[in-house]
């Protein structure tokens, strides 16, 4: 699945507004419950990998920032999954951004990326104004060091392709 049916998908999810069950002879024991994360957990989840797609765009490492865009559009839609009382709007609005970094990563296009990301962050800060928690703003990383305990640069076998 390309990146942009990703994206996609992600938009349709979210409309949906329930997950499938599966459905199975095994039945659970009675006295366990079903874990859901809470959507702070989901957020942080989402943060984090708006952080390190910015650094893998950042460094042109587009095979990370192709993962780390996957991954903040997993955890973006499981939070509309599991949360429905986050307004569809909010959700379709970062159809868009998504979409569009999606085709920077495959163009490898840095000026594009950056653009994106930056209506990305204002996505996500227009969606947590509407709920109430503008106090929750999130920004581009500036250039202070990233995370310490990963690399963002592509290894020498990438930069060769």
């Amino acid at each position: 699945m390309t990146l942009r049916n990703l994206c996609a998908a992600f938009a349709i999810s979210a409309l949906a507004g329930t997950a499938a069950t599966a459905q199975s002879d095994f039945q659970p024991s009675t006295t366990v419950r079903q874990y859901a994360p809470r959507l702070v957990e989901l957020m942080s989840s989402a943060q984090l990998q708006h952080l390190k797609l910015w650094f893998a765009g950042k460094s042109k490492n587009w095979e990370l920032a192709a993962y780390e865009l996957r991954q903040l559009t997993d955890s973006l839609t499981q939070a509309a999954i599991l949360y429905p009382g986050i307004p569809v709007s909010n959700v379709t609005t970062m159809e868009e951004p998504l979409l569009s970094i999606a085709d920077a990563i495959e163009t490898r296009d840095g000026r594009k990326f950056a653009a994106s990301m930056r209506g990305l962050t204002d996505g996500c800060n227009a969606c947590h104004t509407s709920l109430g928690r503008s106090f929750i703003a999130m920004a581009i990383p500036t250039d202070q060091e990233p995370p310490a305990n990963q690399i963002f640069s592509p290894s020498r076998k990438a930069q060769n392709n």
